[in-house]
């Protein structure tokens, strides 16, 4: 899966119409949807996709056409986000009318041509999950793990040193840390 760290944007103009996509990371989504809102007061709809996972590694879809014909324009959006396999993101596409109507089909492909617009343009990263954990070492091998977990793309959180040694407490991608954990604490 992928997905994105930061927002993007792109246009399209479809028959004089101007859809505006932005892609954005899950956790800016509703803010963003208000700020977009406010700053585009006369677009006639602010059409909305998203896909993330939640606390039980479920994914939750959903889509809205904010008054587009039903089917139309949110369900397109979101079948162009699975089909670039995207998790813990939202896109949001604004449209002002150009004065002719495209007919469901039309404004089907036209919201799927702006979400896969805006995907084109994105710099998409690879989704981990992230996990976290933790391993008692002595002081002798921290160096060496600390230098496992940066070749590994691991943060260090926490080191707790005491009288028996030192306890780290690591966080990064799921499979880096297993791999770690098993190789640390044979």
């Amino acid at each position: 899966m992928k997905t994105v760290q930061e927002e993007h944007g792109a246009e399209v103009e479809i028959k004089r119409s101007r859809f505006i996509a932005h892609l954005v990371p899950f956790a800016q989504f509703k803010k963003r949807l208000e700020a977009l809102r406010e700053a585009h007061p006369k677009a006639n709809h602010h059409v909305t996709a998203f896909r993330h996972l939640n606390e039980h590694d479920q994914v939750v879809e959903g889509s809205r056409d904010d008054g587009e014909p039903s089917g139309t324009s949110g369900p397109p959006a979101l079948k162009v986000l699975q089909g670039n396999d995207l998790i813990n993101v939202g896109v949001i596409i604004i449209r002002y009318f150009g004065g002719t109507k495209l007919g469901t089909g039309g404004l089907a492909r036209a919201y799927a041509l702006a979400t896969a617009t805006v995907i084109e343009e994105a710099d998409l990263s690879v989704w981990q999950k992230q996990s976290c954990g933790e391993v008692s070492l002595d002081f002798s091998q921290l160096s060496a793990f600390e230098r496992d977990c940066g070749q590994a793309g691991l943060h260090i959180e926490e080191r707790k040193f005491h009288a028996e040694g030192v306890t780290v407490s690591i966080q990064g991608g799921k499979t880096a840390i297993d791999a770690i954990l098993l190789k640390w604490n044979e």
